[in-house]
């Protein structure tokens, strides 16, 4: 009796250890879980209208994103690619303005004879060296999301099977709550997902078509990488707007206010307007717990950990309600 709770500690211990070593794995699958719950969402709105069995439901769903994908890639990437060519171009001007600048302020003169200096081929090779790491990397990412979006649709072809793995493996007393812990959370992650899509879609239509009233330069690049942030909700909006201003300031630095003006605009509609709206029955994530939990895990797991922390955090939340608030802190004498 006496060596229970050391018993416990060791096996919290080993739990944590094994977790940890396991973490890549374990981020896989719940990147598959993710986005299964997106698919299982598409998947119930065509059932609720016809009445077809699963595996012919997801079947739709995948064909109808492929051809949406190859759509919207065949509208999109000539202006796309005529974009990256002018960001190209643009390149030759930054760099005769950073030597304009240079050559002008005598304190920094010596700046462009030492720059020259360092950029011989011994220096080059180890940013060659980072290269090479950096598309392995992006390499092993395209890995890690194709074997993610294998599961996922693995897990939405089937998914009763699994809810039912999880339940048998609960004890009895606890399996209707453990079946009512898996509904709430697949209702909030559902959700989540749903109002940020809509959230993000609707931010990349409204950056793209406000850039492009202003005339700024690489519109749609600005739009795509705005709209895919909007997913990493305090950190992603406020980095995708350096973006947009670095092109306006290339322009005018009376461009680069508008535009400044125009992202803090869309910044404050979509934060404080539009994405509580969307998420008001589902989710309600407090600014401050969204934010650190970002941290944490892009600090802890990288870009990945980054990009599931808020969906992570709103499975967490309705755990951290059902189980830790009203099984253990309510009940405490």
């Amino acid at each position: 009796m006496k060596d229970r709770p050391l018993l416990a500690a060791l096996t919290l211990v080993a739990l944590a250890i094994l977790t940890w070593q396991l973490r890549w794995v374990l981020l896989i699958l719940f990147g598959a879980i993710v986005i299964s719950v997106g698919l299982d969402v598409l998947i119930q709105k065509i059932q609720s209208r016809i009445d077809l069995p699963r595996p012919f439901c997801l079947i739709i769903v995948l064909t109808s994103l492929t051809l949406f994908g190859v759509i919207i890639s065949f509208l999109l990437l000539p202006e796309l690619v005529a974009q990256i060519q002018e960001l190209r171009s643009l390149f030759p001007v930054v760099i005769e303005k950073l030597k304009t600048i240079i050559s002008n302020e005598t304190r920094i003169g010596g700046l462009e004879k030492s720059l020259t200096e360092q950029f011989d081929w011994e220096n080059i090779q180890p940013i060659s060296s980072q290269i090479i790491g950096f598309a392995g990397g992006a390499a092993n990412g395209l890995i890690q999301l194709f074997i993610a979006t294998l599961i996922a649709i693995l897990l939405a072809l089937d998914p009763h099977s699994h809810r039912k793995m999880l339940i048998s493996i609960t004890p009895r007393p606890a399996r209707v709550e453990m079946e009512d812990l898996l509904n709430q959370c697949r209702l909030a992650l559902g959700g989540w997902l749903t109002g940020m899509t809509i959230s993000a879609s609707s931010i990349f239509i409204l950056t793209w078509t406000g850039l492009t009233i202003l005339k700024v330069p690489l519109a749609l690049i600005s739009a795509l990488v705005c709209g895919l942030l909007t997913f990493v909700p305090t950190i992603g909006p406020t980095a995708a707007t350096l973006i947009p201003l670095g092109v306006a300031l290339m322009i005018s630095p009376a461009l680069m206010i508008e535009v400044l003006i125009y992202r803090v605009f869309l910044q404050n509609f979509e934060a404080f307007l539009l994405t509580p709206i969307l998420l008001r029955r589902t989710v309600n994530l407090l600014p401050t717990v969204a934010l650190i939990a970002q941290l944490s895990l892009g600090a802890l797991l990288g870009i990945p950990g980054l990009l599931l922390a808020l969906p992570l955090t709103v499975v967490l939340q309705v755990i951290t309600q059902k189980v830790l608030v009203r099984k253990v802190m309510d009940r405490w004498d």
